[in-house]
């Protein structure tokens, strides 16, 4: 989602380990966090974050044919915590908006998609805003990669 350049560097940036308790690789997002639900974000961990990390932004998309919708940027993240608990951000970190124009999670709809949870390893924070464009943003976290990783579901179950 931030770009086929992007895409390029990221082939060679290190990988961050990225997992759920509530939701797996490659099976079905549960409606619990889609628009049929109401707990909000999954919990995601991620693990082998560089040493030289400073931030760590987490972006939500659809990697859908019509380009993709960003469900959930929370970027300004403390390179010292490796979670994000259901349904909350982490105390300090900041959301810009989505998509649709709001700020925060934004719920995933559309069933026949795949979801993307996608956590970026960054060389300095981002300081901006909360409810900060979705252009701004993206454009920041990729000029400031340095490692990502993924975890992306089916569809919505």
């Amino acid at each position: 989602m931030l770009g086929s350049t992007a895409s390029a560097e990221r082939l060679q940036l290190e990988l961050i380990s990225v997992s759920s308790p509530r939701v797996s690789d490659g099976d079905p997002l549960p409606a619990d966090y889609s628009c049929k639900g109401s707990v909000g974000n999954p919990p995601l961990r991620w693990s082998r974050v560089p040493d030289d990390t400073t931030s760590v932004a987490v972006v939500t998309d659809s990697n859908g044919l019509t380009g993709g919708e960003v469900n959930w940027v929370v970027f300004d993240i403390d390179p010292r915590t490796n979670e994000l608990a259901e349904g909350s951000v982490p105390v300090g970190a900041v959301e810009g908006r989505t998509t649709s124009g709001k700020v925060g999670y934004s719920p995933p709809c559309d069933a026949r998609e795949n979801y993307r949870f996608t956590v970026y390893a960054l060389k300095g924070k981002l300081d901006l805003k909360k409810g900060e464009s979705l252009d701004k943003t993206l454009k920041g976290i990729a000029a400031k990669t340095i490692a990502w990783g993924r975890l992306t579901t089916a569809h919505i179950e």
